[in-house]
């Protein structure tokens, strides 16, 4: 008696778990480029974080300097929620692009995913020890890899989507 019943909710789990999957990719594919921009922060920009931001990647500060210009953990909470927009982006350059560079591709996707642990680990360490060295140097290498990225979207857009160029631009 305890097992078809036990088998009925693995099934009604597994179905609900399904269903919300499909909901989320169904979505994720109606987003337009507008709505994916306008999902960057628009409180927090990294401009201060390089000379030639979005056009090539490096910092030109410290590390004390950059967690000072990112404004602490505000700044590595805003990279990694950036980092998953711009992961959603390189979908949907994907999806609607098909002339798009695939190892460029690739190394969006790579950077994004890499910036978004690294900034956990950051927000971790800053939560046990506040702002010390470590915490400092993981931010630094955080939003030195966030510059890369967003140097490497940037080429991507520019050599496949012109058009959409200036929109990503003001957004970051």
């Amino acid at each position: 008696m305890l097992l078809p019943l036990l088998q009925i909710a693995v099934i009604a789990v597994v179905a609900a778990y399904l269903g919300r999957l499909r909901t989320r990719a169904r979505r994720r594919n109606e987003q337009s480029w507008e709505s994916l921009v306008a999902r960057l922060r628009p409180d927090w920009s990294a401009r201060e974080l390089s000379d030639h931001f979005l056009w090539k990647e490096g910092l030109n500060a410290t590390s004390e300097e950059t967690w000072e210009r990112i404004r602490g953990a505000h700044g590595i909470w805003a990279m990694y929620q950036n980092a998953g927009v711009i992961l959603e982006m390189a979908g949907y350059a994907l999806r609607n692009c098909p002339s798009v560079d695939p190892q460029l591709l690739a190394m969006v996707r790579s950077d994004a995913m890499q910036i978004r642990f690294c900034a956990l680990l950051s927000l971790a360490q800053y939560g046990f020890s506040q702002a010390s060295e470590g915490v400092r140097v993981n931010a630094y290498r955080t939003a030195s890899m966030y510059t890369g990225m967003a140097a490497r979207m940037t080429q991507l857009l520019q050599e496949n989507a012109a058009g959409i160029l200036p929109d990503f631009v003001a957004a970051m």
